[in-house]
């Protein structure tokens, strides 16, 4: 895969907004997979604008995705699971072994590192510390954009470019018809005596009191016998105190998992938006929204990072094939029609509580084949998989809410407004 020329000599400047996962997952298939050398690089020209140390930068995080072989990233990969443990409010438990998948967690400070180290080694792509206040049409009439920013002393800074991708939360988030919060804390815990199985993702353990709508679930991934991320997660319209996160994780880690004496030596907290909204991908014929705020998060689960590679993948492609002058940037859909269409079904039925959620869950992987689960919540499933899936769902309650889709009316999604930092809508998941 190689870039081709623009226009005349002139090298394809593009300008990624964001040093998260979707703008550094972006950069690094551009300059991985879209240039082979020098002499493609000679074609490209690639900056990265990533949000100057301070209270806009969001602290380190954890991503958790599926794959079936060598990755991207394998270099940076924390801790990985053959084997999955979902436990119902009864206590039974279902573990599967959905090989060939693994389940992986990735910290974004390594990610960071890892990607960040591949950037400085290519010729043609800078890393820049800025402050980013609007993208406009280029005064010169020319086509591509302008970003205008401010450096970390607060000068004035523009950058022209072709393309644009831009990773920051919209101004105004769409209008949903159903939007529920994914939040959650966790603690890395290191216990006096081992006690985990380093083999085992527990991925949802619904042991726990359950909110009137939607659902609560501890979230264990062991990263030795006496080490692991304990988290507790709630998937309801509102997010939790500080204080009502730890005695929800003190409750978990000691009444039901029986941890014993541990010392917590990490924490991490998030909120994430499930929603129907209907984010636009394409703010300008050549700025184009990536990442969670271009619609990558999955609706009715959270995960977004496997969706931001195939959207940077996707894009990495269609950059690399010859472009026509005043060409419009690609801006590839994170997910499939059908996968939004039936996750907003879920995120209805959960939010009305016409479906018991831990019930609902703990069933779809004791009655389904681990792999096309996983390939489900993936976004990847086929539409004969979906089907069988379907069938196993609570058909009624999943009709009504269907069918009442339409009529109801979308309303603002609560964000975190034009102050937020690049990527602050991203998962932790």
């Amino acid at each position: 895969m190689r870039f081709s020329r623009t226009t005349g000599d002139e090298p394809l400047r593009l300008v990624v907004i964001g040093g998260g996962a979707a703008g550094l997952s972006l950069a690094n298939w551009l300059v991985g997979h879209g240039c082979e050398g020098r002499r493609a690089g000679a074609w490209l020209d690639l900056v990265v604008v990533e949000t100057p140390e301070g209270r806009l930068r969001p602290p380190p995080r954890t991503w958790c995705f599926w794959d079936d072989g060598p990755g991207e990233y394998d270099e940076a990969i924390a801790a990985q699971w053959s084997r999955l443990r979902i436990t119902g409010p009864d206590g039974n438990a279902v573990e599967v072994e959905p090989a060939p998948l693994r389940y992986r967690m990735l910290r974004s400070t390594a990610f960071e590192e890892l990607v960040r180290g591949r950037l400085s080694a290519h010729p043609e792509a800078r890393i820049l510390r800025a402050t980013v206040h609007r993208v406009q049409t280029r005064p010169d009439g020319r086509p591509g954009a302008r970003v205008v920013a401010t450096d970390p002393a607060g000068r004035p800074l523009t950058l022209d470019a072709r393309y644009v991708f831009d990773s920051r939360p919209p101004v105004r988030p769409p209008l949903a018809r159903t939007t529920l919060l994914q939040h959650f804390r966790g603690w890395f815990v290191h216990t006096a005596r081992p006690r985990f199985d380093p083999g085992t993702a527990h991925l949802m353990d619904f042991r726990l009191p359950q909110p009137d709508r939607g659902l609560a679930f501890g979230y264990v991934l062991p990263l030795a016998p006496d080490r692991a991320l304990v988290e507790y997660t709630q998937f309801s319209r509102r997010p939790m105190t500080t204080a009502e996160y730890e005695h929800a994780l003190h409750d978990y880690a000691h009444r039901i998992l029986g941890l014993g004496a541990f010392t917590v030596e990490d924490v991490e907290q998030g909120v994430i938006p499930m929603t129907d909204a209907r984010f636009p991908r394409r703010a300008g014929p050549t700025h184009v929204r990536i990442g969670a705020a271009g619609g990558a998060t999955r609706p009715a689960t959270g995960y977004t990072f496997s969706a931001i590679q195939r959207q940077s993948r996707a894009i990495a492609s269609a950059l690399s094939r010859p472009l026509a002058p005043h060409r419009n940037a690609p801006a590839p859909a994170p997910h499939r029609r059908r996968s939004l269409a039936m996750d907003a079904v879920l995120l209805r039925a959960l939010d009305t509580g016409r479906i018991d959620g831990p019930r609902f869950f703990t069933d779809l992987f004791r009655r389904t084949p681990a792999v096309q689960v996983l390939r489900f919540l993936d976004g990847r499933s086929t539409p004969a998989e979906e089907l069988r899936i379907g069938l196993r769902c609570p058909v009624g309650p999943m009709l009504r809410c269907a069918a009442e889709l339409p009529l109801l009316p979308r309303r603002a999604l609560p964000g975190t407004g034009p102050e937020a930092a690049p990527d602050a809508f991203e998962e932790n998941r």
